[in-house]
């Protein structure tokens, strides 16, 4: 099987990179391209652990092909820090405590960062539905809900 050429801009650099037909996006990314902060929690979509944002929209990076990227703009976790400073996200999730093993935190980050692109003022209602695609065993999901709404907060000054 031949390995299709794809063309792509991650975390805002243009990047190139071979990947097999059949390769997810979430393959690629952590196999090829050493971006190992999303993680694959389940494989089909149920539960957020490989969130990105592809084009400005919140993907499961497990149920996209590699070569799909082509000619896309993907964020990553990776890309939520700038020159080694936290996002506001990064450091509220540190503040109320909202992560625990941190397996599924850059899931969570990278929905919770599509949200908060979307709408900058977020109630609790909407920032629990835009998060109930991922899951979190260790948390409940109130440090998380406060995590997010301070970081809004914050973003909008």
């Amino acid at each position: 099987m031949s390995k299709h050429h794809v063309t792509a801009t991650i975390n805002g650099e243009a990047t190139e990179f071979l990947c097999e037909p059949q390769q997810t996006l979430l393959d690629a990314l952590r196999d090829i391209m050493n971006l190992t902060g999303s993680k694959e929690g389940c494989g089909s979509g149920d539960c957020g652990a490989c969130s990105v944002i592809v084009d400005g929209r919140l993907v499961c990076s497990c149920l996209m092909l590699g070569v799909e990227a082509e000619g896309h703009k993907i964020e990553t976790i990776e890309g939520l820090a700038v020159n080694g400073k936290l996002h506001p996200l990064q450091q509220k999730f540190l503040e109320h405590a909202a992560l625990q093993c941190g397996f599924c935190t850059p899931g969570f980050l990278v929905a919770a960062k599509a949200l908060l692109d979307r709408n900058p003022n977020p109630d609790e209602t909407e920032i629990r539905y835009w998060l109930a695609g991922n899951l979190c065993r260790c948390t409940g999901y109130d440090k998380i809900v406060r995590a997010v709404t301070d970081a809004a907060a914050e973003l909008r000054g």
